[in-house]
């Protein structure tokens, strides 16, 4: 046994040389030198942390990035220059951008995953500029629309109960006395109606609100800020936007917004995905430009 790990040890101390050989050797003669080896192990910082953590470099082939590292600072050609370019942009594709685009589509304990094939098809082909199944808007709008439904699905399976209790809730307020549904699915209570006028989507207003789940969990509360809140009408979620809007200046809602018309299967806060939301309004006035 002692021989054995003698014997691995010359080997492995053999094998490290022989990759070390090629490094640059400091000579520090001059303060240009120092000046020179001194920036190049200050340039070093995190740089390590990055390797492993963002490159995902396995520190037992530490010896492999410094030949690549030689290899990669010689002066090379174009034709070299785009390929180690694009050797770069594939690890990071692998490495990195296949693994973010998963989490977010899947869930970070989910094993399934894109096409990888078909990703770099797409990636070449624009990146080439011919050879493309969609155009570029279209390719955008695609991804931006199935990325929402697919997430969506995801999150319905974990949250798909959030959902079903707000259904409920908004069928059974529908019926209550003063309680108005809007072609929208939107639900509101006027509480006091005032006289004023009635901003649009580019009005900025000020108003006190108090946001509750059906449960009753407070979320937020200009009122317990003591403090008025000032905003754009048209930079709220859907259904707050849309009962701004019903509302004349003095006036007092209390507006039920489904999910749909909230933040659908997004989670903010205190707020899980799919929950209706209830927000009591006092509309204070409309804000000079």
């Amino acid at each position: 046994m002692k021989k054995f790990t003698l014997l691995a040890t010359i080997v492995a101390t053999i094998s490290f040389a022989s990759c070390t050989a090629q490094s640059p050797k400091p000579d520090l003669k001059t303060d240009i030198d120092s000046l020179s080896y001194a920036i190049g192990m200050a340039q070093t910082q995190g740089l390590k942390e990055y390797l492993v953590g963002r490159m995902q470099v396995d520190t037992t082939y530490m010896n492999e990035f410094v030949k690549g590292l030689l290899e990669g600072s010689k002066k090379v050609s174009k034709k070299e220059t785009a390929y180690m370019v694009g050797l770069q942009i594939g690890m990071q594709i692998s490495n990195q951008m296949m693994k973010g685009i998963n989490q977010e589509l899947f869930g970070a304990d989910s094993t399934k995953t894109i096409s990888k094939d078909n990703f770099l098809a797409g990636f070449i082909s624009a990146t080439l500029g011919k050879g493309g199944k969609m155009t570029m808007q279209a390719a955008q709008a695609y991804t931006q629309t199935m990325m929402e439904t697919i997430k969506a699905r995801s999150m319905e399976k974990t949250y798909g109960a959030n959902k079903k209790a707000g259904e409920a809730f908004l069928a059974a307020n529908k019926t209550k006395p003063g309680v108005v549904t809007t072609k929208d699915g939107l639900q509101y209570k006027i509480i006091t109606k005032g006289n004023g006028p009635i901003p649009n989507d580019t009005c900025k207003v000020k108003l006190n609100y108090k946001g509750t789940l059906i449960d009753g969990t407070e979320f937020d509360s200009s009122y317990k800020r003591k403090e008025p809140a000032i905003f754009t009408v048209g930079q709220n979620i859907k259904g707050f936007a849309e009962g701004l809007k019903l509302m004349p200046i003095g006036s007092k809602f209390i507006l039920y917004i489904p999910q749909e018309l909230g933040y659908g299967s997004h989670e903010a806060g205190q707020i899980k995905p799919f929950s209706t939301l209830i927000f009591e309004v006092e509309l204070l006035s409309i804000e000079k430009k």
